[in-house]
């Protein structure tokens, strides 16, 4: 698909990379740089043809379909610009791999993928560092700021399989995250059932709330250590809304130490100098059915160093107050 962005009409064979997606899904990722409106502009005047003929947006490719694309001008970044982005993101440890998915453990503060302000990504990075992977897509997403399990399908098939998943809300997909809050919580479990809404704040950015009007959310919240003015907390997510653990502590008082959407402000400004340089979130532990074989696989990211450090300070200064029987076992996970 080099040949997108020539003065040439482009004629591609679709393979089994490709097969069953949206021939629109398909031209939006292979005509990189190129508006999502100029891309469906050509679908409706029928430049875009599959076997010679017009066929609608929506239309599920096959394997051997011949599709042609216009000469299409992209605005591409300077080389040199993409080599460093993605020299700058090479970290990025593999926890599982076969022939139809891979896991990675994503370091905090590096996006699942570009856009919003963000020229590149784990995906971004992961193809430029496989450039003979015919088939790389994010099965699905963390934030930015939070690390942890990431999983990359390698085949459309699996892909699919996948996301299918993630659909079923917590019965596809054991998640479960480890995060450092604001408090003293005291419950050993919590189910935790607000409904979320999406909303766009004055200055156009994304931002998620508590209210009746959203949709259902339901995290399972487990207490595994508790100081003075901090606790440790794993949350089992029963659904997968946008920002849901952190918007669900916020609303009941307990948020995520260095969560600078949601959080206490004037205590994450305290955190840095006192070693939490980054949010508190972490992907720790998922187990799911293998998306092809159906065979059980469960994938552990370790707490990271930058979280685990913090905790080590807290302790030296203040006393534990309590213990989960399983917070060594989590703790130990390497």
């Amino acid at each position: 698909m080099n040949d997108t962005g020539n003065n040439s009409v482009a004629l591609v064979v679709i393979g089994e990379e490709a097969q069953g997606q949206r021939l629109d899904n398909y031209l939006l990722r292979h005509c990189k740089g190129v508006p999502k409106s100029h891309v469906y502009r050509i679908l409706r005047s029928g430049e875009v043809r599959v076997n010679s003929r017009r066929v609608d947006a929506t239309y599920r490719l096959e394997i051997g379909d011949r599709v042609r694309i216009p000469p299409i001008r992209i605005a591409e970044r300077p080389q040199d610009e993409v080599e460093e982005a993605a020299k700058a993101r090479v970290d990025l440890p593999i926890i599982f791999e076969d022939e139809a998915m891979l896991v990675i453990d994503k370091p905090e503060g590096i996006a699942v993928h570009g856009g919003s302000g963000v020229s590149f990504g784990v995906i971004e990075a992961l193809r430029r560092q496989r450039p003979q992977a015919k088939f790389l897509e994010l099965a699905h997403r963390l934030d930015r700021e939070t690390s942890g399990i990431l999983l990359v399908g390698k085949k459309r098939l699996a892909l699919t399989a996948l996301h299918d998943m993630f659909r079923e809300h917590g019965a596809g997909a054991d998640k479960r995250y480890l995060m450092l809050v604001k408090g003293r919580w005291m419950n050993n479990t919590q189910h935790v059932k607000a409904p979320l809404l999406k909303y766009l704040t004055d200055s156009g950015e994304r931002r998620v709330s508590v209210n009746a009007e959203g949709k259902a959310a339901h995290t399972v919240f487990r207490l595994l250590a508790r100081w003075p003015e901090m606790s440790l907390l794993e949350a089992q997510l029963k659904t997968g809304r946008t920002h849901q653990i952190r918007v669900h502590l916020a609303h009941l008082g307990f948020p995520i130490l260095g969560d600078e959407k949601y959080g206490d402000f004037n205590l994450n400004k305290r955190l840095r100098p006192a070693g939490l340089k980054r949010m508190a979130l972490h992907a720790w532990r998922m187990a799911f059915r293998h998306p092809l074989l159906g065979t059980p696989v469960e994938c552990v990211a370790p707490l990271p160093d930058g979280i685990r450090q913090y905790m080590t300070t807290v302790e030296a200064q203040t006393p534990r107050e309590f213990s989960a029987d399983n917070l060594q076992q989590i703790l130990e996970h390497q």
